[in-house]
């Protein structure tokens, strides 16, 4: 087993959507390395020799787009932040008002559009494919603008806002329907003023599968949940075979995705970092880019002059 898988499956089971390592954690991953570059013409020397592309994709990509991150200041929903809500616990107690909160995420989110960084992520993707090279895309995000801007090798490491979870028979589907079901119609204001709903359960999303009618709830990894150890596997694997790794739009203090591109600059790959500022892990990557990440990654990833195109 490789570093990367071992180091892996002793954080996967306290793994969750915000957990962050302890300070002795972050001591033990920090490698001594040389201040990243931020020369573009080296990278792209370094982008047009590569076969197999890992890009990690975090809140940074999506905010760009007007999606809500709810994490930090400010980051309330009503008078609840999102760790308040996407718990396990929150979801049995009262499943109305978790329910209300997803819907006003789904429906905003029907309302947004990839940015030019999810476009050239799925631009890239298609015309190398075309050379025999791949592109993979890992994100943390849950709203599918990666899906929606065309990329197709894609792993959802959080799950999906568009996915339902049956919590009787644990079937699993798309689901885009606006509103996911009539009770939540016009419902799922994040004014701090308004009253929850209330909705009796027998009202919520219920399984469409014969005979099951279980209460239905967003297929996304909660705080206190383990990441699917099916996608972590197919994580893992894309990670291992990278030669060059991009880590885009993410604070790297999420575990256990913060690991992720520390692992793979440890076993030599190139790894570039490009994000509003620098991260905690920003200097155990060989580059770092500044700056929205809509503006930096289109040239990035473009057509290089020896890219050969039948």
């Amino acid at each position: 087993m490789c570093l990367f898988q071992s180091t892996a499956r002793r954080l996967v089971s306290q793994a969750h959507c915000g957990l962050k390592a302890s300070s002795s954690k972050k001591q033990k991953f920090c490698l001594e390395m040389a201040r990243p570059s931020s020369n573009m013409a080296d990278f792209r020397e370094v982008f047009a020799k590569a076969k197999h592309i890992a890009i990690i994709t975090g809140a940074g990509v999506s905010a760009e787009s007007g999606v809500p991150t709810f994490r930090g200041a400010g980051g309330f929903w009503r008078k609840w932040q999102a760790q308040e809500l996407a718990t396990p616990g929150a979801f049995a107690r009262n499943p109305s008002r978790v329910w209300e909160f997803y819907h006003y995420r789904r429906e905003v989110m029907l309302s947004k559009h990839p940015n030019p960084a999810h476009i050239a992520i799925a631009e890239c993707e298609k015309r190398l494919s075309k050379q025999g090279r791949s592109v993979v895309v890992i994100t943390q995000n849950i709203d599918e603008l990666h899906r929606k801007a065309g990329t197709k090798h894609l792993l959802e490491i959080h799950g999906s806002l568009f996915k339902t979870r049956c919590t009787s028979c644990g079937n699993v589907a798309a689901n885009y329907k606006s509103p996911i079901c009539p009770a939540l119609a016009g419902k799922g204001a994040p004014d701090p003023d308004t009253e929850d709903a209330a909705i009796p359960v027998e009202d919520l999303p219920q399984c469409e599968e014969d005979g099951c009618n279980g209460l239905l709830r967003p297929h996304v990894v909660w705080f206190g949940e383990a990441l699917d150890p099916g996608v972590l596997t197919a994580v893992e694997k894309e990670l291992d075979i990278c030669d060059l790794c991009l880590v885009v739009g993410t604070s790297s203090v999420v575990y256990p995705a913060a690991m992720f591109a520390p692992q793979v600059s440890a076993r030599g790959v190139p790894v570039a970092e490009f994000n509003m500022e620098p991260t905690p892990a920003t200097n155990r990557f060989r580059f770092h880019f500044p700056g929205p990440c809509g503006t930096t990654l289109p040239p990035a990833l473009a057509r290089h002059e020896t890219e050969i195109i039948s």
